[in-house]
């Protein structure tokens, strides 16, 4: 059987086509061809056969399916049937007309049809049908009975006929005794489909995976009554005038280089570049433009010529790569290009392997088949090398040739350019950057190339011989198109500007005008903020001869302010306001939109002074000129002659908006992109847009038109205006808000005090099912961090009041910290991608989900009103069916074997005197050291005396009396386990504690006092060292409090006891048990006689331990199953017990595996920190333990002893992991323990496999376990805590009601066995809590059981597997302890699942605890890091709970390794964190605490 998941019981045949599935596989029909006089024929298995039939061989040639028969006295070989021993088929029935070979559908419905009318039948039999074998009653049926046979050939005395005719002739023809009897032969297939039909559906499989989390996205996304709609006429599109060109331009941009080129003028400058140091350094003139660019495309042509690696032929892509104080070069390069008939790709200079956005870029060069790359001299130079010198391999960049285009040499006279290649190929490449970084390169044709100079220069009214400023980046958008394009194309001189120069001298893109007297100039608005601030550069400015300055990125909401100011200030020196020109563009749609120099009228110019709450529901709504809530807009220009231009919604199909109404801008025209290179799905949905109107008809069948990611509407006169794009839209909370228009509201505060130079990058990410703003700044370097939180509260409010948002994170940088483009700009998905990863490191963190996230879950309500008690609850589960949780082991009775009493005495003690006896030189203790080394061995004799000797130690020295409780301060190892019986030797009671930590002296030396003091302990026993340890440190810890008598044990006196003290009782107390439990207390248990030999033997029924059994123990011998494990089992079994200290371990990792290994242990127990130790120590040592011959398939059982909820994960991987060594995945399981009873599950010898189950998260939060799929959303893995030992009962109940629950509860477990503590001990003896926790009853059900409450909730679910005594299993699942659980808006919250999630979101997080505070979740994290990394945790941790868990993180404390406390058996101790935290002693890295 295989393993199935727990709610698909049956899962091959239940499903919704099992009955077709029978029908195709009847392969397995009984087969009764043969003789009719032969007996009846087992059935032979075949493979099934699927449905049509194939095409048979004619009846001569052997080829039908064989028939297996066999009679008692002879066997008949399978051979196809001859043709004479067939019987003729009766004709077709007439309403059954013949099916045609192509109707496949009707012929499968009819067989279905048939095969149902068949199964009816079948079930009506009064017997079962004979599934085994024929008897011989019905033997006389005609061979048609097997519908196998259809496939025999066709009858003889018929016409070859369809195969589908044979099938249906073979269903409607059974014999007149089919139904008689029952007698016939059934497939075992049909069998099992009739057993299955009987069975209840499964849930089908869409079920599991239905979102159910629909209230949130509904809660995000709520519709708003009172919001505004467009209320305008469905739009037309506007149209831009005819494109009139002007006479004499050339004919291509090509010819443009030759006609000025080689013309007289040959000499005028087409390109002048400003220095460093503001000196034109460089000019390019039209004949040497021409000159070097055919130069250039000569030596691409022929020494790059060819097919091949790193050659180039026309058509081909190559890359441009030149810095930006290099446009001479750039330009010849890419006129080279367009002359060789090569498609040039600009794209940036790459500085280093870690560069912004460089792996997206390699894409880009790959995707387009890209393999050289063309750069000047001094750029190569730049670039980095290996050692060897080749260029490094750039992350994402395919292999590229690197051609250097200088120094190369002239053309031949006789050299011809290719023939120009045709106007639909394209002409140059040019990348555009997806919101989320991802780079498509956008194709240019050269009939749009040539169209779009063409307009530009209508538009811009373009001349020969003017002079034009420069300050953007040539290589894209509307600085390639004006400076590179246009330029050349009206034969005008263009003075660049490169960004190094504008950063040291902001001013100077105006002071060339002045120089240069230029009528042009293309700038940025941030050019025109950063040129206004230079006041002391303003004197000698003039701006009279300027007629056009065209500001690239007017679209902008902050580009207005700038114009005004610019405006303003500038007008006094000869600035025109009809000059400033403002444009949108976008890589695919080229320029979209530019505001006209001197076209004069009423509709030349517009603004718009809108509503920003009617912006952010899409509509456009008039507001009040200074009101705060209004955002003026300025107009981006006209339609551009030749063009048109629609508006269509975001959302959706590609419908018209109405006039009033803000939609995407889509432009048509013969300027405009062409296609995504190589994405052809995208170019369909980009490129090719047909805008439909409100009825679903294409507005237009002639052109299509090209999404520009531009957000707009169009005002009176077809005015262009532009309000955002659509990367930088932000759906929050159902309304959009555009990152510009938050970005203009966080530099109005108070910016240049704070911002350092306006940088702010502001993105939204999704967490838990809608967007959250995100706003990143640089601060100014001299910023206190007061200054910081005053500022961040400040913006908080601001967009608050402005734009009704909140933001979800507001984070400061130091300054030039954000990843930068090459001019300098912040390079925004790089940076998104860097705070998502958490690698951002910002300085300040201020994170506000409680007041913007406003679709947590509804609160679990108690509802006091209508109580249900617990008789109810049970009466609805049994109404349901539902099972009540309860389970037992194995039953005891006289397991251990019938003669056990008289075999050995009923006592610890007495059991260790009689094997010194019995099997006096039986080894039964061997103490390894780190080395692996054997330190100490003892046999049962040797162990008695020693015992012996303590016993009399404890008499002469000590004076104990009967009953008198000892403490035994030693390290692991024998000495502890001769002391113990030493004790119960003479009737004291043992207290192990574990010794004081030398390295945490303080702390440790305390809890050993409080343990001593609580258990009464009239007397110490230790050894010297211990000793010194607890002297040496008296005077200074403990504050004058004086230790009670210590006695050293390792100088023995050699007498032997007169007399072993033997208990007259079983329920004497015969040793305490002191912990430290999860929730930080200390808590001591008593065990009594009876208890602990009861314990000893169910974990030898278990285990099936015998004294030629080798058990290897990982563990500390202090508390719980470690201590039993340790002192008392191998005693009782008689097994040899290897101690391995886990000290030990952390000084050699392989050591419990080696000595595992070396002495072939069956079984060995281990904690889960000596499990990870070895999962981390030894990850990269599997080859050498191999080496060393380490092999652990000898290993039946490998148990973690714990008291938690399994680890899956740890457990896992160390299965994987030390596989390869031959460990068995079957052998590793985990116990669990408690303090009321430290074994209730142990993972036995002969116990099925551990079971794993998914769980839903979200109905643990309601106390429901609700099993799902592997894979599920919200699924988590709960792997069953071992299997309940011989003797033990639970039960799970309602930890406040007190009523049993169902298996689909979650509630304490209960547990009854004859091992349970007789209570705890404390300093104030029994008070009211033990009675509660050792003798609890339940309210229902079985109301006279006791039981004890371990304080953990869980669930029993009844497993497939089989035990040992042939019952069903009840596995038990342990999910955490109840003390710990966090409750929070009602719903009950286990922090191991929060802290799962904490611990996946940053790979820099070490450990991490959460507990409550106020009711709000603390989440402590140790930062495995630099401080400065400490920040990064905190939006990380935020989101990740919040989106797996939903609910706010309140604080989050980063503090150093080893903060948070964890007992030895490697459980956090959370309560300990919760005190140090209120009483603020954690001395942490950073705490934040969201808003």
């Amino acid at each position: 059987m295989t393993a199935r998941s727990p709610d698909r019981h049956h899962r091959d045949s239940d499903s919704e086509d099992s009955d077709e599935d029978s029908v195709t596989a009847e392969g397995s029909l009984g087969s009764s061809g043969g003789q009719s006089g032969s007996q009846g024929t087992p059935e032979v298995t075949r493979t099934p056969l699927l449905l049509p039939p194939p095409q048979m061989p004619p009846h001569g040639s052997g080829g039908g399916t064989p028939a297996s028969s066999s009679g008692s006295s002879h066997h008949t070989p399978p051979h196809p049937l001859p043709p004479k021993q067939q019987q003729p088929l009766p004709p077709i029935p007439p309403h059954s007309n013949r099916l045609c070979n192509g109707d496949e559908d009707e012929r499968r419905r009819r067989e279905m049809s048939e095969m149902t009318d068949l199964m009816r039948n079948i079930t009506s039999i009064s017997q079962p049908p004979d599934v085994t074998n024929n008897t011989g009653g019905g033997n006389n049926r005609a061979p048609r009975d097997d519908r196998i046979a259809r496939y025999s050939g066709p009858p003889p005395g018929r016409q070859s006929s369809s195969d589908a005719d044979g099938w249906r002739d073979a269903l409607y023809n059974f014999p007149e005794n089919w139904r008689g009897t029952g007698r016939w032969k059934v497939s075992s297939k049909i069998q099992q489909l009739l057993n299955t039909l009987k069975r209840p559906k499964r849930r089908p499989l869409p079920e599991f995976y239905l979102d159910d989390e629909e209230d949130l996205e509904i809660a995000a996304n709520p519709k708003d009554p009172n919001a505004p709609k467009p209320e305008g006429m469905v739009m037309t599109p506007a149209r831009g005038e005819q494109l009139v060109i002007p006479a004499g331009l050339p004919r291509s941009v090509e010819d443009a280089v030759y006609r000025y080129g080689s013309s007289s003028g040959y000499k005028a400058p087409v390109a002048t570049i400003l220095d460093a140091n503001g000196k034109l350094s460089v000019s390019l003139t039209y004949g040497k433009l021409l000159s070097r660019s055919q130069k250039m495309a000569y030596n691409l042509l022929t020494r790059l010529g060819g097919r091949g690696e790193g050659t180039v032929m026309p058509g081909d892509r190559v890359a441009l790569v030149y810095p930006n104080n290099d446009p001479v070069s750039f330009m010849c390069a890419f006129y080279a290009c367009l002359q060789a008939g090569l498609v040039p790709v600009p794209i940036e200079v790459p500085l280093s392997r870690r560069d912004a956005g460089s792996q997206q870029i390699g894409f880009l060069l790959g995707s387009c088949g890209v393999s050289v790359a063309l750069t000047s001299e001094a750029c190569f130079k730049g670039i980095p090398k290996t050692s060897a010198g080749e260029v490094v391999s750039f992350k994402g960049w395919p292999k590229l040739t690197w051609f250097i285009t200088d120094h190369l040499a002239k053309p031949p006279k006789e050299w011809q350019t290719p023939p120009r290649h045709s106007d639909d190929s394209p002409a140059y490449i040019e990348y555009s950057t997806d919101k989320d970084g991802s780079v498509k390169g956008v194709v240019v044709t050269r009939s749009a190339m040539l169209a779009h100079c063409r307009t530009l220069t209508s538009a811009c009214n373009y001349t020969e011989g003017e002079v034009a400023v420069c300050v953007l980046d040539f290589k894209r958008e509307v600085g390639l198109w004006h400076s590179m394009l246009c330029s050349v194309f009206n034969g005008m001189h263009i003075i660049f500007i490169p960004y190094s120069v504008m950063k040291v001298n902001p001013a100077s893109w105006m002071h060339m005008i002045t120089r240069f007297k230029a009528s042009i100039a293309i700038v940025k608005s941030r050019d025109l903020h950063w040129g206004l601030l230079a006041t002391k550069d303003h004197k000698d400015v003039s701006l009279q001869s300027l007629r056009l300055l065209l500001v690239a990125d007017g679209a902008n909401p902050w580009s207005l302010s700038s114009c005004d100011q610019f405006l303003a200030v500038f007008q006094s020196k000869g600035l025109r306001p009809d000059a400033i020109c403002p444009c949108a563009s976008s890589p695919e749609a080229l320029t979209v939109s530019v505001r006209r120099p001197g076209h004069g009228g009423a509709n030349a110019v517009g603004r718009g002074v809108l509503s920003m709450q009617g912006l952010s529901y899409g509509v456009v709504r008039v507001d009040q000129e200074n009101s705060l809530t209004s955002l003026t807009l300025q107009d981006c220009g006209q339609v551009l002659p030749g063009a048109m231009i629609v508006v269509i919604k975001l959302d959706g199909q590609p419908y018209v908006c109405r006039t009033d109404e803000v939609g995407e801008i889509c432009v048509a025209g013969g300027a405009v992109g062409d296609q995504y290179w190589g994405l052809q799905g995208m170019t369909n949905n980009t490129f090719k847009v047909q805008p439909l109107l409100p009825d679903s008809t294409p507005m237009s069948e002639m052109s299509s038109y090209v999404r520009t990611g531009l957000l707009g509407f169009l005002g009176p006169g077809g005015l262009v205006f532009v309000c955002g794009s659509r990367d930088g839209l932000m759906t929050v909370t159902g309304r959009k808000h555009n990152t510009d228009d938050i970005i203009a509201t966080v530099l109005a505060v108070e910016p240049m005090k704070f911002i350092y130079r306006g940088r702010i990058a502001v993105f939204s990410h999704k967490v838990l099912r809608d967007e959250r703003i995100c706003v990143i700044a640089e601060q100014r370097p001299d910023c206190s961090e007061e200054e910081s939180f005053q500022w961040m509260s400040r913006v908080l409010q601001a967009v608050d009041s402005i734009h009704q948002v909140g933001i979800y994170c507001l984070a400061l940088v130091p300054p030039n910290h954000l990843p930068k483009t090459p001019l300098g700009g912040i390079h925004l998905s790089e940076t998104r991608k860097k705070f998502l990863e958490g690698s951002l490191h910002p300085a300040n963190v201020l994170m506000c989900p409680h007041t913007c996230v406003t679709n947590l879950p509804k609160p679990r309500e108690v509802h006091h009103g209508n109580y249900v008690g617990p008789a109810s609850v049970m009466v609805g589960n049994l109404v349901q069916g539902n099972r009540l949780a309860s389970a037992q082991g194995r039953d005891m009775g006289l397991m251990d074997d019938e003669d056990g009493t008289r075999r050995h005495p009923q006592f610890i003690a007495d059991i260790l005197k009689w094997r010194a006896t019995t099997t006096e030189n039986h080894e039964i203790l061997t103490l390894l050291n780190s080395k692996g080394q054997v330190a100490t061995s003892l046999t049962c004799a040797q162990l008695h005396k020693k015992a012996e000797r303590v016993g009399v130690l404890l008499l002469e020295k000590g004076h104990i009396n009967t009953g008198d409780h000892v403490a035994l301060i030693y390290p692991p190892g024998v000495d502890l386990i001769a002391a113990f019986y030493g004790c119960l030797y003479v009737g004291a009671v043992p207290v192990t504690i574990r010794p004081p930590h030398p390295q945490n002296l303080q702390s440790t030396v305390n809890t050993v006092r409080t343990v001593v003091e609580v258990s009464k302990s009239s007397l110490i026993l230790s050894t010297l060292s211990v000793i010194k340890l607890l002297k040496s440190k008296e005077e200074k810890f403990d504050s004058g409090k004086k230790w009670a008598p210590i006695l050293d044990t390792d100088d023995l006196p050699k007498k032997r006891l007169p007399s072993i003290y033997k208990a007259p009782t079983p329920e004497m107390i015969a040793y305490l048990d002191f912990s430290v439990s999860t929730t930080g207390m200390l808590a001591g248990i008593k065990m009594s006689h009876g208890a602990a030999t009861s314990l000893c033997l169910s974990m030898k029924v278990a285990c099936e331990l015998y004294p030629s059994r080798v058990v290897a123990l990982c563990l500390d011998p202090y508390c719980g199953l470690g201590l039993a494990l340790w002192v008392l089992s191998s005693v009782y079994s008689g097994h040899q017990s290897i101690l391995i200290p886990p000290g030990e371990v952390e000084l050699n990792p392989s050591l419990w595996l080696s000595a595992v290994s070396q002495y072939k242990v069956r079984d060995t127990f281990c904690s889960y920190g000596v499990m990870e130790l070895c999962t981390k120590g030894l990850g990269s040592s599997i080859a050498l333990l191999k080496q060393r011959s380490v092999n652990l398939a000898c290993v039946r059982t490998c148990v973690v002893v714990a008291e938690e909820r399994p680890r899956v994960q740890l457990t896992n991987s160390f299965s994987k992991l030390f596989s390869g060594l031959g460990l068995s995945p079957r052998a590793v399981s985990t116990s669990f323990g408690c303090r009321v009873n430290v074994a209730i599950c142990l993972q036995g010898a002969s116990s099925p496999d551990p079971t794993t189950v998914f769980v839903d998260l979200r109905s643990l939060r309601h106390d429901r376990v609700t099993l799902v799929e592997r894979g599920a959303p919200h699924s988590l893995c709960i792997m069953e805590s071992g299997k309940l030992l011989p003797g033990v009962k639970v039960v799970i109940a309602n930890p406040d009601t007190k009523g049993q629950c169902s298996d689909s509860h979650l509630g304490e477990i209960w547990v009854q066995c004859n091992h349970n503590a007789s209570g705890y001990f404390t300093v104030y003896g029994d008070d009211g809590t033990a009675n509660d926790h050792f003798n609890a009853q339940l309210v229902t059900g079985n109301t006279g059981e006791v039981y004890a409450r371990t304080g953990y909730l869980g669930f029993l679910r009844r497993t497939e597997s089989v035990q040992a005594d042939g019952e069903l299993h009840d596995a038990v699942f342990v999910v955490g302890a109840l003390d710990e659980t966090v409750i929070l808006r009602g719903m009950r919250y286990h922090p191991i699942d929060i802290e799962m999630t904490v611990m996946r979101c940053h790979k820099k997080i070490s450990e991490c605890a959460v507990f409550s505070w106020t009711n709000l979740l603390v989440v402590v994290v140790e930062l495995d890091g630099a401080e400065y990394e400490a920040l990064d945790l905190v939006p990380l941790i935020t989101s990740s709970v919040l989106e797996e868990h939903q609910i706010i993180v309140g604080v989050i404390v980063v503090v150093d390794p080893g903060v948070v406390p964890i007992n030895s058996r490697g459980e956090k101790q959370r309560m300990h964190l919760r005190d140090g935290f209120l009483a603020d002693q954690l001395d942490p890295i950073y705490v934040a605490y969201n808003m």
